[in-house]
């Protein structure tokens, strides 16, 4: 398949379901005119994201997801060129439903579709709007599923310099928001809560991990028998202690995600530096972030909040990238859960 249009000048539908937020969006001339998302409250209830009902949730929310993004975008099908969707990292279920939908469309319509990856897609949203990172630059990704240390150079070529040997920064957050008796997602819970607590007050261990790598079941570790070691001594000290305890928790997570960025400039003398995934809406780690730019007399580049949750504009943005190098799917192409 092959996209006739000079590729500035491409319509683009981005199509996105790697876990529980259904969107679609368009980017045309190279602007992004819509980027709509359904997201599925359902999960709260559960203390997290249930991937069977999260399957289901896709499949009723795709089909109005995309005519909204196109009606908001003033376009129709027919003037779409190319689609593009995520084939993953994420859960199966959700990946099939976006997957097998976009192939659908693309056999029944005769548009060509690229295959995204969704990690790649998160650190490529900094080139969507206008104050774009001068390359080569260093990206910091965190979210509920992954956490790693990137370089990115000419070419949009992302490198790995470091990523978790085991959880993620987002699933610390979340996982220390439910022992302290926090609603899911606990991340823009403790983000909040932190803003009226002491981030010094309590020390939290963070393991030592050679390399850029990280690690973070050894802080929940540290965290879980803390609490439970207070508690034996006051059955009222989470409630009247949560903010400092958001705080605290909320600084060593940061402060452990700038060491080892910190690291990686060292290493690599790139002192252009940024964040993405979801964890990068984090109000503190926004500000360590240029804080640490600083130090380094060097260039933070923080995104656009809207551009740090799962979203089908970084979707569709990496589509473009593919389609220039005119690396388009397949019908017998599958989905990947894993990078």
């Amino acid at each position: 398949m092959e996209v006739v249009k000079n590729n500035s000048q491409l319509t683009i539908l981005g199509i996105e379901s790697s876990c529980d937020d259904t969107s679609a969006a368009v980017l045309s001339n190279g602007k992004i005119c819509s980027n709509v998302v359904a997201s599925q409250d359902i999960h709260k209830e559960f203390g997290g994201v249930v991937p069977e009902w999260a399957s289901r949730k896709h499949q009723l929310n795709i089909v109005p997801t995309v005519q909204s993004a196109l009606k908001k975008a003033d376009q129709k099908l027919e003037n779409i060129d190319a689609i593009a969707c995520t084939q993953g990292p994420g859960l199966m279920g959700s990946l099939l439903v976006g997957h097998s939908f976009v192939k659908g469309l693309a056999l029944s319509t005769k548009i060509p579709f690229v295959n995204v990856d969704h990690i790649d897609a998160h650190v490529l949203a900094h080139f969507i709007d206008d104050d774009i990172p001068e390359l080569p630059f260093l990206c910091l990704l965190v979210s509920g599923g992954h956490t790693q240390i990137v370089r990115v150079d000419s070419g949009y070529e992302i490198t790995v310099l470091g990523r978790t040997i085991d959880d993620a920064a987002g699933e610390a957050f979340d996982k220390a928001g439910k022992m302290l008796g926090l609603s899911y997602p606990s991340g823009p819970i403790i983000d909040e809560l932190s803003k009226s607590g002491d981030p010094l007050k309590y020390q939290f261990n963070t393991p030592k991990v050679s390399n850029l790598d990280f690690s973070f079941s050894g802080l929940k570790t540290s965290i879980l028998y803390f609490l439970q070691k207070e508690i034996r001594k006051d059955k009222n000290f989470i409630s009247e202690n949560k903010n400092d305890l958001c705080a605290s928790i909320q600084h060593t997570i940061v402060s452990y995600l700038m060491s080892k960025l910190s690291e990686a400039i060292i290493k690599t003398g790139i002192t252009g530096i940024g964040i993405a995934g979801g964890v990068a809406a984090n109000s503190e780690l926004r500000k360590a972030l240029t804080q640490l730019a600083a130090k380094y007399e060097g260039v933070a580049y923080v995104p656009r909040l809207e551009y740090c949750t799962d979203n089908a504009a970084m979707i569709a943005f990496a589509g473009k990238i593919k389609i220039e190098k005119q690396q388009f799917g397949t019908l017998s192409d599958v989905c990947f859960t894993r990078k």
